[in-house]
């Protein structure tokens, strides 16, 4: 399921770049987002072994892809997978309405306090196969597709991903690393949650993705950086609302908070005086 990697002209002018800018528009992946890369992979693997029921905890990516991964499975296969979907008590609106509309007779959603805890409760009575994606390996290699689609690109250099667990960084790493491919891996996050960027700065976001504060793939992510000669940065509102701002005046794209990320990232990787000496992708993961 390749997605569109689309280059940027205009931002890399507005940004004073003479190399190219890409966008990888995960957000137009058939399971909503880039985690439509590794939840269905992690699916698969389980249903080999036996399982058909599954619960996850998400802020809506996640959540969203293992839905429309199962409403799929479900469409062609007589022995239906069940999903149960637990979210938090203060998820975004939109997220909710979009997971609502999933919703059937074996995709239950449900609101509750501590959805983390809920989900992993039903795996320890082995009620469900907990779908975790900051603890699973599997997820890592459903990033190796987006590491090959990626590796067609010219001359890339560097990519600027949001990151919330870190899968998708170590998975893409990996998957360059198989690929012989060395460019840099630079992770943004936000004042509301960077365990894996050391900085004081605390404040509520609108990039209400990036949530994994126990980040429990941060030592693997601090080696994907170093060896990769990459960086991580903190993003506060302002940057996020410039970063949309400055991308629908010369790409004429509306990009989520979440998307948005990636180019404050890359906007402050700039003024930080990084070099960039080749293509340069910022990751859209999704709305």
């Amino acid at each position: 399921m390749t997605t569109p990697q689309t280059r940027q002209p205009n931002l890399a002018k507005a940004l004073g770049l003479k190399t190219p800018v890409y966008f990888k528009r995960e957000d137009l992946h058939p399971f909503g987002s880039h985690k439509g890369r590794s939840i269905p992979l992690m699916i698969e693997h389980y249903t080999k072994k036996g399982w058909r029921i599954f619960a996850i905890s998400s802020s809506g990516n996640a959540a969203l892809a293992a839905g429309l991964y199962i409403k799929k499975y479900n469409q062609k296969n007589k022995n239906k997978l069940v999903l149960q979907i637990f979210v938090g008590e203060h998820i975004d609106e939109k997220k909710l309405s979009i997971l609502k509309k999933i919703t059937d007779k074996n995709i239950v959603l449900q609101k509750c306090a501590n959805p983390k805890q809920t989900a992993f409760q039903l795996e320890k009575n082995n009620e469900a196969k907990n779908l975790r994606q900051s603890t699973d390996d599997i997820a890592l290699l459903g990033y190796e597709s987006l590491a090959k689609e990626l590796s067609k690109i010219k001359n890339l250099t560097a990519i600027f991903i949001p990151t919330s667990s870190g899968t998708t960084a170590e998975g893409l790493y990996e998957g360059f690393k198989k690929l012989k491919l060395k460019l840099q891996i630079h992770i943004v996050q936000t004042t509301a949650c960077h365990p894996m960027v050391a900085g004081f700065e605390t404040a509520p976001s609108l990039a209400t993705a990036i949530v994994d504060k126990v980040a429990h793939r941060k030592d693997a992510i601090l080696k994907v950086i170093k060896n990769s000669h990459g960086a991580g940065y903190i993003i506060n509102n302002e940057q996020i609302k410039s970063a949309i701002k400055l991308v629908t005046k010369t790409s004429k794209i509306t990009l989520s908070a979440n998307s948005a990320l990636a180019v404050a990232g890359l906007i402050e990787a700039l003024k930080k005086g990084t070099k960039i000496n080749g293509a340069v992708v910022c990751l859209v993961t999704g709305k």
